[in-house]
């Protein structure tokens, strides 16, 4: 009775002491998960009022140009930004694995734009590529070179924002492929040196499988982000927001909260949610076939 009555307890203390993260997780996250959900068959009009609409807002979506050029940008930020990234993090972080002086101040530079505010990141790039004072057009100017209108121009806009993400998540990526290369257990180098292995070797035999269960955690996060991306382009381009760059989640603040359309912007937020649902589960299935585990 003793044990029944103390594991009674037990269970009571964990219930208080996480029923405050699931009240914050039941307000903030899963209501209005439910909400967006039921509102994307709703029609807004003025002052907060709705109606019922069905599958209106669905079948908009199948007709919505602005929607079919969002898709197009956000494939383009997610096929270059997502593997660039990776590929850059990987480098990095396995030339900062190694012995070499001065590594911890390498690494905190690195690591620097993840605590910056994407705000401050997006002021500092904003300036830099000003078309009339910016530094980056500057240096070309020296070279005899005349720099386009980076953020204003649509062959260069997208580039230029996905450059800025690259650059603001290595620092994130690396930490987290550094802490996957130092799990590895340097048994297998040795062994690997034994039998006259060189470096290019070890590397592709070694150090790529059994990294490759961070590669996986770090793709299906950045994919995930990927879809997401908006603050970068709010901030470097403003609200109005050229064809080249409007991403998916542009296009839902630009009908929820600027043309106050919120029962349309609510059906693409189901929609972008359930592209990610199933491009995650698909990643889930084909792991079996490339990601190795010790």
């Amino acid at each position: 009775m003793r044990i029944s009555s103390k594991r009674r307890s037990d269970w009571m203390w964990a219930y208080i002491m996480i029923t405050p993260l699931m009240l914050g997780l039941l307000v903030f996250y899963i209501w209005p998960v439910f909400q967006t959900f039921y509102f994307s068959f709703t029609d807004w009009g003025s002052f907060g009022k709705y109606t019922w609409s069905g599958l209106a807002n669905y079948k908009q979506l199948f007709t919505d140009k602005d929607l079919l050029y969002a898709f197009r940008n956000t494939g383009i930020y997610i096929i270059t930004a997502v593997p660039v990234g990776i590929i850059l993090s990987i480098i990095l972080a396995v030339l900062l694995n190694q012995k070499v002086k001065g590594l911890s101040v390498y690494r905190t530079l690195y690591f620097l734009p993840v605590v910056t505010m994407p705000a401050a990141v997006a002021m500092v790039w904003k300036w830099l590529y000003n078309s009339d004072f910016g530094l980056i057009n500057y240096v070309l100017s020296k070279l005899s070179i005349t720099g386009p209108h980076w953020l204003t121009d649509n062959r260069t806009a997208l580039l230029s924002i996905i450059i800025v993400a690259i650059w603001s998540s290595i620092g994130s990526h690396m930490i987290i492929f550094l802490s996957g290369l130092q799990g590895i257990s340097e048994s297998y180098y040795e062994a690997a040196s034994i039998d006259g292995a060189g470096s290019f070797t070890k590397f592709t035999r070694i150090t790529m499988p059994l990294l490759t269960p961070t590669i996986f955690f770090v793709m299906v996060t950045s994919l995930i982000g990927a879809f997401q991306v908006f603050d970068y382009i709010y901030m470097m381009v403003g609200e109005i927001v050229m064809e080249s760059t409007q991403s998916i989640v542009f296009l839902y603040y630009k009908y929820g909260f600027l043309k106050n359309a919120k029962g349309y912007a609510s059906s693409i937020a189901v929609m972008l949610f359930v592209i990610i649902m199933i491009i995650t589960y698909i990643q889930m299935k084909i792991q079996k076939k490339w990601v190795h585990y010790e």
